[in-house]
């Protein structure tokens, strides 16, 4: 066995449930050659199985665990062969993949299958300006800011595939911040001609966007270029689109000027999904692979898992998996027996007594003050965002959350809700202190 797959193994036991490991990844047979980590599965069910539930979360870990952001995953079906016949077809199997990699862009990600909600309806408006007003100062540079699994990157190759069919010869390159750095590094500690011809390749794109920015952090002399790129591109009126894992200015270990330049454009963050929204992903995911995901098991496995889209993927993915093997219907009952696991892991990681303490420590007060009679505002209002962070975030009822706030009734809960609600909308620094405290808890 590869030992990159042995490696991606031992991280994916981790993330998925143990009936999708040792049903659909454990057996898998790997190859590893000439960068590319070849998966062999031992009939077309399987191969397909794993390619449309498992293969995206595949790419990424093997590409972080080798530090090559360049790496091919690819599925097939047979037994593992010995490594001169992978080497042999590796000419072949590079012409099928040669047209995605010359952008980077997923051809599977748009517009239409990006399910909106209110957490994400401004960052999909302003992504879709961007493909209405291309290189335009005022939305250039677009930064996407959310923490993993909110759908930023899908936004970026919405936008891509968008320009593409409106656009077929535009210049567009997607790519990770770590295979940005590399490459800007490599050039520089090799010669001039090299760091020449780079350069030439960066400033003739039409987009540039850049997934998670924040790893160029602390990298003082790519962060030199990287400035200098931006200048060039934006001299030109090319449009800069970036993504981060928190707004563009709190980045730490980023050259103020980069800060500054970005802080030009438009930016927009994604929070965790509501409910409503977190049922739609469902459903929708489910009627793309064909399967039907009746409402009240989708409102279910949303109201149990609220942090981000992924791990909505991973429990249905889990349970359409249990699904095949046992050829039982989705229920409520089944759900509840294949999550078991994932909604107990879940409950334990967000408790109302975490919510308290990290808005204690938000706002500079006591613990003790949270769950005081003080009616302060600045113990009071910290109370109510932590009161409307237990309702969204855990599965407890009004009156059980008003009692770990010093024995209040389930109104006080409700005026809470309702009054952080209406703030958010009008009160930006409100939104903003609860979309960072969202982030904190669901990280």
């Amino acid at each position: 066995m590869s030992s990159l797959w042995a490696d991606c193994l031992n991280h994916l036991q981790s993330k998925v449930s143990s009936t999708d490991y040792s049903t659909w990844l454990r057996p898998l047979q790997a190859s590893f050659s000439d960068g590319e980590l070849t998966l062999y599965a031992q009939n077309q069910f399987v191969e397909k199985w794993v390619k449309d539930n498992f293969l995206s979360e595949i790419i990424d870990l093997a590409r972080f665990l080798s530090k090559n952001e360049t790496l091919i995953v690819t599925t097939r079906v047979g037994i593992r062969p010995n490594e001169k016949r992978a080497e042999a077809t590796q000419n072949a199997q590079q012409d099928s993949t040669t047209s995605t990699f010359k952008t980077g862009i997923n051809p599977g990600q748009h517009f239409d299958n990006f399910v909106q909600g209110r957490s994400n309806q401004l960052a999909k408006a302003v992504a879709q300006q961007v493909v209405n007003e291309l290189g335009q100062s005022h939305c250039n540079p677009l930064s996407l800011y959310a923490n993993t699994g909110l759908g930023k990157t899908h936004l970026l190759h919405a936008i891509g595939n968008a320009l593409l069919k409106k656009m077929p010869n535009l210049r567009i390159l997607y790519i990770h911040s770590e295979r940005f750095y590399r490459d800007i590094l490599k050039a520089i500690n090799t010669n001039s001609q090299e760091a020449d011809k780079l350069k030439k390749f960066y400033r003739s794109l039409d987009v540039l966007m850049i997934d998670d920015i924040q790893f160029l952090a602390d990298k003082p002399k790519v962060q030199e270029e990287f400035l200098h790129l931006l200048n060039a591109l934006f001299d030109q009126g090319k449009q800069v689109i970036l993504t981060s894992n928190v707004y563009p200015k709190n980045i730490e270990g980023i050259d103020p000027l980069i800060k500054s330049r970005l802080s030009c454009g438009i930016s927009s963050t994604i929070e965790p999904p509501e409910l409503e929204t977190r049922v739609a992903i469902l459903r929708k995911k489910a009627e793309e692979r064909g399967v039907e995901l009746l409402e009240d098991v989708a409102y279910l496995i949303g109201q149990k898992l609220r942090t981000h889209v992924r791990e909505l993927e991973g429990a249905l993915n889990s349970v359409i998996a249990w699904q095949t093997v046992t050829h039982r219907p989705i229920t409520i009952d089944m759900a509840r027996e294949v999550l078991r696991d994932r909604f107990a892991a879940y409950e334990q990681l967000i408790t109302i007594e975490n919510i308290q303490r990290i808005v204690a420590d938000h706002y500079n007060i006591k613990l003790a003050d949270i769950k005081s009679k003080s009616r302060t505002r600045t113990i009071a209002r910290p109370r109510q965002i932590a009161m409307a962070l237990a309702k969204e975030l855990t599965n407890h009822s009004l009156p059980e959350i008003g009692r770990e706030f010093g024995g209040r009734d389930h109104t006080t809960v409700m005026h809470a809700c309702k009054t952080i609600a209406e703030l958010r909308d009008t009160d930006t620094s409100i939104q903003e202190d609860y979309t960072l405290l969202t982030r904190k808890l669901s990280s």
